[in-house]
């Protein structure tokens, strides 16, 4: 009775339920096919990632995928081999790894290159930069000021001395234009500086090839640059330097590396929220990440930014999340979650994401649930989830949260800390300072 009363009503207002359905059909064909234009899209990425790495992201995905044909060469030995030809098919397995390693660290090394190119135009440019205001009419206003213009002809000579394929004669000039910058000033640094203008000049007279040259014209651009990284020579370099200008706050904040046993800077470790100990410095945990775990948490790193802004945008000064790392939301999703959806045991991770089980309080990990997208967005939209999802599930999500709240028992205290010092600041604070004080 009540479907023939709702196809009478639906027909009534000129909608019949086989319209819903053709617009269901369709609706459910532009997401597959917007999916299948996502997969392609990230694969696409993720190819041109491994054949091009630049940062550490794309070598730690290079790594990844390393391991897992390292992996799979084994299993494979393992399973059809046996004895001395086991033995050597492991051996041989091993040299090609080994050069595999050599290759990589080949693109590293070519990678580490350009991306310190790219930072020393930065500072340079930055320091050149004009100074720039919104004046009373609403129009931007630059200005040159004599500090941004001796940062400036300090970028000028310095971009002269890495220019390739000149002349005697204009080599000549740029080292006479660098020499009587330099000699306004008199220290060990500019005496070292003039000293290799004038080797390098002698030199040239002499006819020396230009292969031959290359490693003294490195040190002079070198030793140049620190030059303009110096405040002294050049003023505006003090504003970008992450110089304090106490010496002695260098000697607070110091700790031991257990791996390669340097005393370090407090900024050089990285904890999770359930570390007891300081540990081994980041250095040491990529050089064993390489060598020894080849982990990947690009996914996971894409998922803790997605979830971070659906946080923001709560606006109810969330904390918790932002005090998470990578391999605390790896631990979440895969250990405690099992990496896939509650509700319909999806695994793909790229598909997944982790909201809040009740809207009302804060994310955490004692307050949140995998879900697919889709499943998401219909999650968030309910008011009380334990009336709309039955005692069996409710529990089992329950039961998920208890192990979350076991294992990060740390974070609430954690998170009272620093916001208790947040507010002790006595300086006026924007609306989103605790997203700024936590990497928001």
């Amino acid at each position: 009775w009540k479907a023939r009363k709702y196809v009478v009503s639906t027909q009534s207002t000129g909608d019949s339920i086989r319209q819903d359905h053709i617009r269901r059909i369709e609706w459910e064909k532009k997401e597959e096919e917007r999916k299948r234009k996502e997969k392609e899209r990230r694969l696409r990425e993720e190819y041109q990632r491994r054949m091009q790495p630049l940062g550490k992201e794309d070598f730690d995905l290079v790594y990844h995928a390393l391991e897992l044909w390292r992996r799979e060469e084994v299993e494979n030995i393992n399973a059809t081999k046996s004895g001395p030809e086991r033995k050597a098919a492991l051996a041989g397995l091993m040299d090609e790894e080994t050069q595999l390693i050599a290759s990589i660290q080949r693109h590293k090394l070519i990678a580490k290159t350009e991306t310190n190119k790219k930072k020393k135009k930065g500072f340079l440019d930055r320091c050149a930069a004009p100074k720039e205001w919104i004046g009373f009419d609403g129009m931007p206003t630059k200005m040159d000021t004599p500090y941004t213009m001796r940062a400036k002809d300090l970028k000028m000579t310095y971009e002269s001395l890495d220019k390739r394929y000149l002349t005697r004669e204009e080599r000549l000039d740029i080292l006479l234009q660098l020499k009587l910058t330099v000699k306004e000033h008199d220290c060990k640094l500019t005496k070292d500086i003039v000293e290799l203008i004038d080797r390098e000049a002698d030199l040239l007279m002499r006819g020396t090839k230009e292969k031959n040259l290359e490693g003294l014209r490195q040190r002079i651009s070198t030793l140049f640059l620190q030059y303009i990284k110096t405040p002294l020579f050049n003023p505006e370099a003090a504003n970008l330097l992450k110089v304090p200008e106490d010496p002695s706050s260098l000697r607070k904040n110091i700790y031991y590396c257990r791996g390669c046993g340097n005393y370090l800077p407090s900024t050089d470790f990285e904890l999770t929220t359930n570390a007891r100990t300081i540990g081994r410095c980041r250095k040491c945990k990529d050089l064993d990440g390489e060598g020894r775990l080849r982990e990947d948490f690009s996914r996971y790193r894409s998922l803790l930014q997605s979830i971070r802004e659906t946080e923001e945008s709560y606006s109810d000064s969330s904390r918790i999340i932002f005090l998470l790392t990578e391999a605390d939301l790896r631990y979440l999703a895969e250990n405690i979650w099992g990496a896939q959806s509650v509700l319909s045991q999806w695994e793909d991770t790229y598909d997944l994401t982790l909201v809040r089980w009740n809207k009302r309080k804060e994310w955490s990990p004692w307050n949140c649930i995998l879900l697919t997208n889709e499943e998401a967005r219909a999650h968030s939209k309910l008011a009380k989830p334990e009336e709309a999802y039955g005692t069996v599930f409710t529990q089992k999500v329950k039961y998920r949260h208890i192990l979350g709240k076991q294992h990060f028992a740390s974070m609430p205290k954690l998170s009272d800390y620093m916001n208790k010092n947040l507010k002790n600041v006595n300086m006026p604070l924007p609306s989103n300072a605790d997203k700024v004080m936590f990497g928001g």
